[in-house]
């Protein structure tokens, strides 16, 4: 056991050795200045981290960082994080921490670094429920890259053939009626409905007016409320009626679904922003079709749009360096510079409404070639309708509750709602 140990422990070194020489020959870090480390789960991130930590340099002389990027699979990175921050040793300088895991980071005494004196001084240009999400007794204790507004996504050669303009639909009960006319006139259906994701799901929850979803504001189970379950028996009426079908592979991210919609196999599909990435790079043959536009409602004046996923950047309070690691993470992830360098390397909405209008936001890139040179007008259309999600402790839980059972039962099964809502709240509590 001590021989494997050691064993372990060498390896372990020569990965850490590895990571540090990646993000060295990467460029992301200077010969000299505060090292910082961090840590995340996703390639893409650490290619702008090291990018923002040139940008860094370049503009701070006598200030440079020496910045460190380890990137590791997506539950060892937040499980090692987790211990590392309980032990007190073993924690990097900065990390990004995915929305479902946040929560666990702010049990009891966060181990995190509130971050509100580089927020605050911001905040009249963000998106503040973006913040709400990480905070926790008045501190933010991360930062997001994107807003992740919900928008929908209309294949625009198919709602011509139904004669369906989609600036005509408001509400969902108009979406619902241009959904018939689009399966008799084109023979497809208007959207697809996840059953193992709640992207189908959540922007419609999270859109009805006032704080609750899953959830209340105050953290209260919320799931046999009509706010969750008049979204579920509408989407339940529109499998029966064929307007909509289960999502091939479940959810919107399997290659089964990509072909399908390819293919012009669906007329809609209701996402974050995000989500545009995805039309680029799996739906090729949709260049040039498909528009973006505020999410239908259901009751005119009620908000067009809520926050969908996220990425939280935090300090951690182990930290040798903190006040280099907040006023980088400031630079890359708060500043006007680094929103529209988020926009340029990762097609994300940037978490500053003030630079969606910026000239850098139109110049011509992948997004703009496959979507048109306007993608941000519907931002700033619905810049004060973007409503907040509930995110605490109980969060993984009765997301893993959704995913895994409640959806499958009223969309697949077709079971009553409010019995399936029921039951899944009396095993929740």
């Amino acid at each position: 056991m001590v021989a494997l140990v050691l064993v372990l422990a060498a390896c372990s070194s020569d990965d850490k050795s590895k990571d540090s020489e990646s993000a060295s020959d990467s460029g992301g870090s200077s010969s000299g200045g505060t090292k910082l480390e961090m840590w995340t789960f996703n390639e893409l991130h650490k290619t702008f981290y090291d990018e923002m930590a040139k940008r860094w340099n370049e503009a701070n002389p006598g200030k440079e960082i020496q910045l460190s990027v380890s990137v590791f699979p997506y539950e060892d990175m937040h499980n090692k994080l987790l211990v590392a921050l309980q032990s007190g040793t073993g924690a990097p300088d900065l990390a990004d921490i995915e929305l479902n895991k946040f929560p666990n980071f702010l049990k009891g005494d966060p181990q995190l670094l509130p971050l509100n004196d580089i927020v605050e001084p911001e905040l009249n240009n963000l998106v503040k429920s973006r913040l709400d999400i990480y905070a926790k007794d008045g501190n933010y204790y991360g930062i997001d890259f994107h807003v992740g507004a919900a928008v929908i996504y209309y294949n625009k050669e198919i709602l011509d053939k139904a004669g369906v303009n989609p600036d005509d639909i408001v509400t969902w009960a108009d979406y619902e009626a241009a959904g018939r006319k689009v399966l008799d006139a084109a023979g497809v259906p208007m959207t697809t409905l996840e059953t193992s994701d709640l992207w189908s799901l959540m922007p419609q929850v999270a859109q009805a007016p006032g704080k609750d979803d899953l959830q209340t504001a105050d953290g209260q189970l919320n799931i046999t409320s009509p706010v969750v379950s008049g979204p579920l028996k509408w989407q339940q009426n529109l499998i029966k009626s064929k307007i909509a079908i289960l999502t091939p592979g479940g959810n919107h991210h399997a290659e089964e679904y990509y072909g399908m919609m390819n293919g012009g196999g669906a007329a809609s599909v209701w996402m974050p922003m995000w989500y545009m990435g995805r039309f680029t790079d799996y739906m090729p043959d949709l260049k040039g079709k498909i528009v973006i536009k505020p999410m239908p409602v259901w009751k005119e004046g009620e908000p067009r749009s809520a926050g969908m996923g996220g990425t939280g950047t935090a300090v951690t309070k182990t930290s040798k360096n903190q006040e280099a690691a907040k006023a980088f993470l400031a630079y890359a992830k708060l500043s006007r510079e680094g929103n529209i360098e988020i926009w340029k390397q990762l097609g994300f909405d940037p978490l500053r409404s003030d630079v969606w209008n910026a000239p850098e936001l139109k110049e011509s890139n992948k997004f703009t070639d496959y979507f048109g040179p306007d993608i941000f007008d519907v931002l700033t259309e619905v810049k004060g309708e973007i409503e907040g999600v509930v995110v605490n402790e109980n969060t993984p839980a009765i997301s893993d509750a959704f995913k895994t059972s409640v959806i499958t039962r009223i969309l697949l099964d077709n079971e009553d709602v409010d019995k399936v809502l029921s039951d899944a709240a009396n095993q929740l509590k």
